[in-house]
């Protein structure tokens, strides 16, 4: 009686389990469609690859992140996608821009990487952005003076950027904090100065204090910035104030 009442027992959960099982292969043993994992090299979705790959740094919109504003229809507008490819692929010299690239030692294909290009035009590229406007060049050949770019960064730049530690009254942190400019290039600094970040706050070329400002004040006012770098930055860390 124990036994049959056991057994009983075992063939009523199997026979309320079993319509579980079943139910979740769809009732013919096959996964669900859609349930399949891609693999990484198979993600061909902007929103994903953007996340997964640049949100980090760029901000989840293209915005308020820690390096350059890609949504800033400005920094769409003097840069070209050859460009936009070569510092996925690679990454960037002197920042913490990494390569990305398979072939440089990153983790995504070329197709990937010609999806998030594509993906960031579509988003963000407006072709009337800088229409009829003498906009400086993303890249230049010119040569920078140092001296007269301080003389630019006092007439543009300090009425809101600090050269030291940053004071009570600044709008915006130093510019020439040593480990600030560790991990930014100049071309960065060059595409901020041209195309601003409006996500912050930053004016454009035209909009600074006394513009707007001609290729050559923008390429002075970078080479003075850049001849701010330190050696050794952050060593002694400058105390507060």
């Amino acid at each position: 009686m124990i036994a049959r009442g056991f057994c009983g027992g075992i063939l009523i959960l199997c026979g309320l389990a079993m319509p579980m099982v079943l139910s979740g292969c769809n009732h013919t043993g096959k996964p669900a469609v859609g349930s399949e994992a891609q693999r990484p090299d198979q993600v061909m979705d902007f929103s994903r690859l953007y996340a997964e790959n640049c949100a980090g740094c760029h901000g989840a919109d293209g915005t308020h992140g820690a390096s350059l504003a890609l949504a800033n229809p400005e920094y769409q507008a003097i840069v070209d996608e050859g460009t936009l490819t070569a510092a996925i692929s690679t990454g960037v010299d002197g920042t913490l821009m990494p390569a990305f690239a398979k072939s440089a030692g990153g983790m995504l294909t070329d197709d990937q990487i010609f999806a998030l290009v594509d993906g960031m035009r579509s988003h963000w590229y407006k072709a009337d952005t800088l229409k009829g406007l003498d906009a400086p060049p993303y890249n230049t050949d010119k040569k920078g003076d140092v001296a007269h770019g301080q003389q630019v960064f006092t007439a543009h730049c300090a009425s809101c950027h600090t050269t030291g530690v940053q004071q009570k009254d600044a709008k915006q942190g130093s510019i020439t904090d040593g480990s600030y400019l560790a991990l930014i290039g100049d071309q960065s600094l060059r595409a901020i100065v041209i195309a601003g970040r409006p996500d912050i706050g930053h004016p454009d070329w035209r909009g600074v204090p006394g513009g707007p400002m001609s290729d050559q004040d923008v390429t002075d006012v970078v080479a003075w910035i850049s001849s701010q770098r330190q050696k050794t930055p952050g060593q002694p860390y400058p105390s507060q104030p």
